[in-house]
């Protein structure tokens, strides 16, 4: 039987696995492996959302967040709003994560969760949540473009990781990418891997959140806006 697009990010999701070097300090967690629930609401989302052949426009983020995509395996998506706004509960964790907060607002206006994620599907070049040990000893979070060491030996993973979501059905004539620095590197790698034609690049939601909340609905206007855009 012929997969349709829910069942091939499913099957992304479950090979997912990074065996390659890092720097000391560093560490990459799988939040398909260390929670059986985290795989079981993920396949909920994808099987709600993507139950279908459509091509959809990609949009970038960085790596996923311990308390986002980290616990409940979907990009942006903490279990408030994975509960609030996609009716799928989550038992054994309870997230909060201000960049899920923009995102659904985003969603919000652009029409409301069917809609969006008809049209578009968001992914990390890096899926997994990186840690980092600080100087307290404790374990945070951390971005692949952190260290240039990490960014280096995780590189060829991020664009094999990239080809593997194009490949689920995403249009490549322009890509919305979140976050100004994160750009920086999926430019980078794009002049070397040659994957998508045009590079749109927005505020990440975690920057909005936290110091430009006032002028949030500005930032909201301005996404919908590029992502209206070609439709």
């Amino acid at each position: 039987m012929k997969k349709n697009f829910a069942d091939k990010v499913i099957a992304f999701n479950k090979q997912l696995n990074y065996s390659g070097e890092l720097p000391d300090n560093f560490n990459v967690l799988n939040p398909y492996l260390s929670n059986p629930e985290t795989l079981d609401v993920m396949q909920q989302f994808y099987h709600k959302y993507y139950n279908d052949n459509n091509k959809r426009k990609f949009i970038i983020g960085i790596n996923p967040s311990r308390h986002g995509a980290g616990v409940t395996g979907v990009p942006f998506t903490d279990t408030k709003r994975l509960e609030s706004v996609c009716g799928i509960k989550m038992e054994s964790s309870h997230t909060h994560e201000i960049s899920s907060v923009f995102i659904y607002d985003l969603i919000e206006e652009y029409g409301g969760a069917k809609k969006f994620y008809e049209e578009f599907y968001i992914n990390s070049p890096f899926p997994l949540a990186i840690i980092q040990k600080n100087k307290s000893g404790n374990w945070i979070n951390a971005n692949y473009y952190d260290d240039l060491q990490l960014f280096k030996m995780v590189k060829d993973f991020m664009i094999e990781s990239l080809k593997n979501h194009i490949a689920l059905g995403l249009h490549t004539d322009e890509v919305f990418v979140l976050g100004k620095k994160n750009a920086t590197f999926i430019n980078k790698i794009n002049n070397e891997a040659k994957l998508f034609n045009k590079i749109t690049v927005f505020e990440h939601p975690r920057y909005i959140q936290q110091y430009k909340s006032k002028d949030k609905q500005l930032y909201i206007d301005k996404y919908i806006l590029a992502l209206n855009l070609n439709n």
